[in-house]
């Protein structure tokens, strides 16, 4: 760890390209699935001795428990290099093994805060460590006079509640006993540039549902026929 810290090694770790293989249930019924992962997506993740990532062959509690004993291991050591000085990232490598392209990266900064990270920690980690590791410290990464404006608009604190980032948001139970949706990213601003992430987020589902439509395909857990 000292000898990596010396070379000023960054870890990515990813963590939550993983998390299925410690609780696949978990993965498989996140519930954006239904609205926002395509056909194709959703039947490359099933188990297949041909799709990269799909080694669901018979996964069962024992593997699960070993991959739980590996995450304690795995955080445990992410969180002392940060602690020592360490540069560390947030990363998704959405696509595979039920993660989700948006939505993973979210759960990326969770899984670092079960590792130990403060939430403030979790946002650096999200933003001026990703752009130190790329050299581009001096453009993006902070909110300082000179760079490009680059930041997500939230009308809840991400700091209290990671989940409200979600483009789906957090459920929420109000002093009236209802229950409702806060947060999800509402506006992106990209070099300045002002986009509606909600809207977005509406055009993905369109995709998806015009996919569905042209077979009348729908989501349906892995060996379900009927």
């Amino acid at each position: 760890m000292n000898e990596l810290i010396e070379l000023d090694f960054t870890i990515d770790p990813t963590f939550n390209i993983y998390e299925a293989s410690r609780d696949l249930h978990r993965a498989r019924r996140a519930e954006w699935h239904e609205d926002y992962t395509l056909p194709s997506l959703w039947k490359f993740y099933e188990p297949s001795k041909v799709s990269h990532g799909s080694y669901w062959h018979f996964w069962g509690t024992e593997q699960e428990i070993e991959w739980k004993h590996n995450f304690k291991l795995w955080m445990t050591f992410i969180n002392e290099y940060k602690n020592r000085g360490g540069r560390v990232t947030t990363g998704s490598d959405s696509g595979f093994i039920y993660q989700l392209y948006g939505f993973a990266y979210i759960r990326e900064l969770e899984l670092l805060r079960e590792a130990g990270f403060h939430p403030l920690e979790v946002i650096r980690s999200a933003t001026l460590n990703g752009a130190e590791a790329l050299g581009w410290d001096d453009k993006i990464g902070s909110i300082q006079i000179g760079k490009l404006a680059d930041f997500v608009i939230v009308e809840e604190n991400p700091l209290k509640n990671l989940k409200v980032l979600y483009g789906t948001g957090a459920i929420k139970l109000t002093e009236d006993n209802e229950v409702v949706r806060v947060g999800g990213v509402k506006y992106t601003i990209k070099d300045g540039i002002i986009y509606d992430a909600k809207q977005l987020l509406k055009d993905v589902k369109n995709m998806v549902d015009e996919e569905k439509a042209k077979t009348g395909w729908s989501l349906k857990q892995p060996g379900i026929k009927d």
